[in-house]
Parts: structure tokens; C-alpha cells; sequence
């Protein structure tokens, strides 16, 4: 997944991973009332506002599953060394159709600790892929295969398919204990149909680029988040100078969002740019989870 500083409005249908395993079917989950409200815009505050406990840090770790735990152990380790005590761990159920986690008992266990700990785990996709079709356009092009390199799953997919998966995802975590609130789409691309499938069920909140939209309030919380891309030097170059500038160009903001990929750790330039970066924040912000931020109100 990369940074990206655009939205889409996506509409078109999507196709399952062609490979992919099938899916079990969820059982139907009672639908949220369906009227929509339209979100309220969350002010930033004065640059003249001063550092309060109100000030809030987010560092979300993305793509964890039973393939990237090794990685994601470490980065949880050295971030706790900065004071970094809670995260929220953005969990892929069935990452690249390589394993369900069901299937590694303790993957689960080690998820389920964290939990208790203080982290939070958030849904993120199912498989995190979607496969290349034939007749895209160029936009879809560009945004499914350059963007993020055919990971955005929920980029186009339709309601009903966005229902049946993120029930069973849910269902799923259920199943080993854990109950999470949150979902946030791989790459942040979120068709209209998904968006308006995580509100029938219920789910809490979600995340794009730009901000944090809470379901429960119809608040968006606005705050981009720093990414890092490290598919190639160019765009880890990219990636520093821009979060570079975004970190100082936030710092009014009540909610600052350090995005982390396990990738991320084995690029010394990048990885030492994000540990900055946080400990920095750390000097005047209190480091919570996306469920903590917004029970703050």
C-alpha cells in the first residue's frame, strides 16, 4: 500500500481474487439503520493552540497477519522503547489468500495479547487484493496497479459483496475472541457500496488518507496521515521529504496519524525517519488508539 494525497469516488463492480479461497458464508448480521447523516467537519485549531493532554497521537500498523508478524514484533518492540504503548495493529484475515488466520492458533493467541495490553485490532480488507481485469480504465489502472500495487481490495467493490466480506471478517475475529470496532480499507480506497455497508453493520468507525470518519457521531475527525512508500528508492525518497513537510504542517492538528507498513523497518533512511518523527510527536501529544482518540471525543 502507498501514500496517496487524492480521493476517488469509485462506483464500478468488483471481481474476487480469481485464486482465491471460498469464502465461508457469515450468517446475516442485523442491519444498522440505513439513513445517512452527513459528517461534521472537525475545525483544526489555532496555531497558536498550545500543547495540551488533549493532543492526541495515532500510530496505526498496517498489513499484520501471520506473514508479517516477525516484522510487525519488531516495530512494536522499538516503538515501545520510544514510549509508544498503544497501537492500533490493522489486521488482514486472510492476507494475499496465503493462510486464514484461524489457521495459525498462535498468531491468534499472540493478537489476543496484544489486545489485552491496550492495543487495539482493527479489520483492514480480507485478502488485501484485487486481481487486474480486463477493460479498465486508465484511472483504475493507475490507481490499482501503480498506486497500490493490486491491493486495493475494497477500491470498487460492490455493497453487497462489501457486506458479505466484512461480515465474515468480523465473524471471524469473533471467533478468536476479539471484537474490533474500527475497519479501515487496504490503501484507504473505499467504494460508496462499502462505505455504506460498515454503517448497516454497525462497524465504528473508519479511516481514509485524509482523516478519521466516526460512524457512531457522523464527525470527520481531518488529519492526514503520514505513509511512507518503499517499493523504490525514488519513492522512499518521495516519501521522507514529503512526510517531512506534512509533519510540520500538522502540528496544529489535535490528531497526528504515523501510518506504518512492516516494510517499512527494513529500509534504514525511512525507519529512521518515522522512530524521529514519533519520538518527536511523543514531547507534546499522548500516543492512543483510533478507538481511544475518538472516545476523548
Amino acid at each position: 500500500m502507498d501514500p496517496d494525497l487524492f480521493s476517488y469516488n469509485n462506483t464500478a463492480r468488483p471481481q474476487p481474487p480469481q485464486d482465491a479461497p471460498e469464502l465461508r458464508t457469515p450468517s446475516p448480521e442485523q442491519p444498522a439503520n440505513e439513513e445517512q447523516k452527513p459528517p461534521v467537519e472537525v475545525a483544526p485549531p489555532s496555531l497558536n493552540t498550545p500543547a495540551s493532554s488533549s493532543r492526541s497521537l495515532v500510530v496505526s500498523i498496517h498489513d499484520v497477519s501471520p506473514l508479517t508478524r516477525e516484522a510487525t514484533e519488531r516495530i512494536l518492540a522499538e516503538l515501545a522503547e520510544l514510549g509508544v504503548r498503544r497501537v492500533s495493529l490493522l489486521v488482514i484475515p486472510d492476507h494475499h489468500c496465503k493462510g486464514n488466520l484461524l489457521d495459525d492458533p498462535e498468531f491468534c493467541t499472540w493478537l489476543r495479547g496484544r489486545a489485552a495490553a491496550g492495543d487495539e485490532v482493527v479489520i483492514h480488507g480480507y485478502f488485501h487484493r484485487r486481481d487486474q481485469r480486463a477493460g479498465e480504465t486508465f484511472k483504475e489502472k493507475l490507481t490499482t496497479r501503480y498506486y497500490t500495487a493490486g491491493e486495493g481490495e475494497f477500491y470498487d467493490i460492490a455493497g453487497a459483496d462489501a457486506l458479505r466480506v466484512i461480515s465474515l471478517a468480523r465473524q471471524e475475529f469473533r471467533k478468536v475472541g476479539l471484537d474490533p470496532q474500527g475497519f479501515v480499507a487496504p490503501a484507504w480506497l473505499l467504494s460508496d457500496g462499502a462505505d455504506r455497508a460498515l454503517q448497516r453493520l454497525g462497524i465504528a468507525y473508519t479511516t481514509r488518507i485524509g482523516g478519521v470518519f466516526d460512524y457512531t457521531t457522523g464527525v470527520h475527525h481531518a488529519s492526514q496521515s503520514l505513509v511512507w512508500s518503499s517499493r523504490s528508492w525514488v519513492r522512499r525518497g518521495i516519501s521522507r521529504l514529503w512526510n517531512a513537510y506534512l509533519f510540520r504542517r500538522l502540528q496544529s492538528r489535535s490528531l497526528l496519524r504515523i501510518g506504518i507498513h512492516p516494510p517499512d523497518v527494513q529500509h534504514r533512511a525511512v525507519w529512521r525517519q518515522i522512530k524521529m518523527l514519533t519520538a518527536r510527536a511523543l514531547e507534546s501529544r499522548a500516543a492512543v488508539t483510533y478507538s481511544g482518540y475518538l472516545k476523548r471525543g
